[in-house]
C-alpha cells in the first residue's frame, strides 16, 4: 500500500519537484542572479510564446501523443504578415485580426488532412512547417520589418513600458524595496487578491464536491496545497513590483491558461480529447465524432499560432524570415517535460507551465553563466528524454500493478 502511495506521488508531484530543484541549482550557481526580480519578469516575456503554443500542443498530444512541427512557421508567417501591415499603417487592431485569422485557417487547413483525409500528422505538419516558413520568407522578401506602434507594444508585452501602471502610486507612502527600489503597490495589491481568490474558491470547491458526493483530497493536504500555491503567487508578485510591475504578456499567458484550463477540464471537447487519446476507436463506437475531435484540437493549435505570433512581433519589436525556428520544439518539450503522455490521453496545464517554466529557467540560468548555446541544447535534449523516459517508467508500473 505504501509502496503505490508513492507511485501515486512520485507521478503527480516529479516534474514539480525537479522544477524546484533547477530553479534552486540555478540561483545557487548564479549567486542569487536568477531570482532578480529583473530576469523573473525577463522569463515570463522571453517565454510567452512557449506557454501559448504549448497550450494548444496539449492539445494535440492529448489526442494520441500527436505533435504539430509547422506551429514555428506559423508563427513566423503571421507574425510577418502583420508588421507589414503595421508598417503599411494599417491600424494595428486589423493586424491582430489578421494574424488571429491567418493562424484560424492554417489551423483548419492542418486539421482537415489530419482528421479527414488522415494524413498522418508529422507529415502534414512537417509540409506545413516548410510550406509556411518558405511563405514567410516570399512575403517578407528576406526583410526585416520593424513595429513602432507604441499602444501595440505597450498592450501585448514590447517596448519599455509594457507594464500595468501602479493605480496606487499616489496612495499612502512609497514602500522600496532592500535595494531602494520603489515598489509597484497595485501590483502587490494583486498577488494578494489571487491568493485570497484562491483560498476562496478552495474552500467552495471543496464544500461543493463534498456535497455532491464526489472524492475529495484530506484536508491536511488541502491545506498545505493551497498554502504553497498561494505562497508562490505572492512571492512571484512580490519580486515583480520590485521591477516594474506586471508585465502584460503576464497577463495574456493568464488569460490563455485559464481559458484552456477550463476548456480541457469543464467542456464536452476537453473530455472527448482525453477520450480520443485513451481509447479512440472506442470513444467513436461510443457516437463521439473523433474527427471533427481531431480537426479542432488543430484547429485551436493554429489560432493559438497565431496568437503567438502577435506577441512573438510586440516582444522582438518586429519580424524577420528567420523568427520562430525552433519554437515547435519548445512547445513540445515543455508539454512533456510537464506531464503529458506520449501516448496520448494524459496531460493537463498545470503541467504545461511547470514544463515552459522549467525551459525558461534552463535557457535563462545557463545565460546567465554564460553557458554556451550549443549545451543549452544538450541539456534540453537530456531534460526531455529523462521527461518522456519516466512516462514510460510510469505506464509500465501501472501495467504492472493491474496485472498483477
Amino acid at each position: 500500500m505504501t509502496g503505490n502511495k508513492v507511485f501515486a506521488f512520485l507521478k503527480k508531484y516529479m516534474m514539480l519537484i525537479a522544477l524546484v530543484a533547477v530553479v534552486i541549482f540555478f540561483n545557487t550557481a548564479t549567486g542569487g542572479k536568477a531570482l532578480f526580480a529583473q530576469n523573473i519578469t525577463n522569463l515570463i516575456a522571453q517565454n510567452a510564446y512557449v506557454f501559448v503554443l504549448a497550450t494548444g500542443m496539449l492539445l494535440c498530444i492529448l489526442t494520441g501523443g500527436n505533435i504539430d512541427l509547422a506551429v514555428g512557421s506559423v508563427v513566423c508567417f503571421a507574425g510577418g504578415v502583420g508588421a507589414i501591415m503595421m508598417d503599411k499603417s494599417i491600424p494595428w487592431p486589423v493586424a491582430v485580426i489578421v494574424m488571429l485569422v491567418m493562424g484560424l485557417l492554417i489551423g483548419m487547413w492542418q486539421g482537415f488532412w489530419i482528421a479527414f483525409v488522415k494524413v498522418p500528422p508529422f507529415i502534414a505538419t512537417l509540409a506545413g512547417m516548410l510550406a509556411f516558413r518558405g511563405l514567410a520568407n516570399v512575403v517578407m522578401g528576406g526583410f526585416a520589418y520593424s513595429v513602432t506602434d507604441t499602444t501595440y507594444l505597450n498592450i501585448f508585452g514590447g517596448g519599455a513600458d509594457c507594464y500595468v501602471p501602479d493605480f496606487f502610486a499616489g496612495i499612502g507612502p512609497a514602500l522600496t524595496a532592500s535595494d531602494g527600489t520603489v515598489m509597484n503597490k497595485f501590483c502587490l495589491i494583486t498577488g494578494v487578491v489571487a491568493a485570497v481568490a484562491i483560498v476562496i474558491y478552495t474552500i467552495f470547491h471543496r464544500f461543493y464536491l463534498r456535497k455532491n458526493g464526489y472524492k475529495i483530497q484530506p484536508l491536511a493536504i488541502e491545506i498545505v496545497k493551497t498554502i504553497i500555491i498561494c505562497a508562490a503567487i505572492v512571492w512571484l508578485f512580490f519580486k515583480l513590483s520590485c521591477y516594474k510591475g506586471i508585465p502584460t504578456a503576464l497577463i495574456w499567458i493568464a488569460f490563455i491558461l485559464g481559458l484552456f484550463a477550463y476548456i480541457t477540464t469543464k467542456t464536452t471537447l476537453g473530455r472527448n480529447l482525453y477520450a480520443v487519446g485513451g481509447n479512440e476507436k472506442a470513444t467513436r463506437l461510443s457516437g463521439i465524432n473523433t474527427k471533427m475531435v481531431m480537426f479542432k484540437a488543430y484547429t485551436l493549435m493554429g489560432l493559438l499560432a497565431g496568437f503567438a505570433g502577435v506577441l512573438n512581433i510586440a516582444r522582438f519589436v518586429g519580424a524577420q524570415p528567420t523568427y520562430g525556428q525552433g519554437y515547435e520544439m519548445d512547445a513540445i518539450a515543455a508539454c512533456f517535460i510537464g506531464g503529458a503522455s506520449a501516448y496520448g490521453g494524459t496531460g493537463s496545464i498545470g503541467g504545461v507551465i511547470i514544463g515552459a517554466l522549467m525551459m525558461g529557467v534552463i535557457n535563462q540560468g545557463m545565460d546567465i553563466m554564460g553557458t554556451s548555446s550549443n549545451y543549452k541544447l544538450v541539456v534540453k535534449g537530456l531534460v526531455l528524454l529523462l521527461a518522456v523516459f519516466f512516462d514510460v517508467i510510469m505506464k509500465m508500473r501501472k501495467k504492472g500493478g493491474a496485472k498483477a
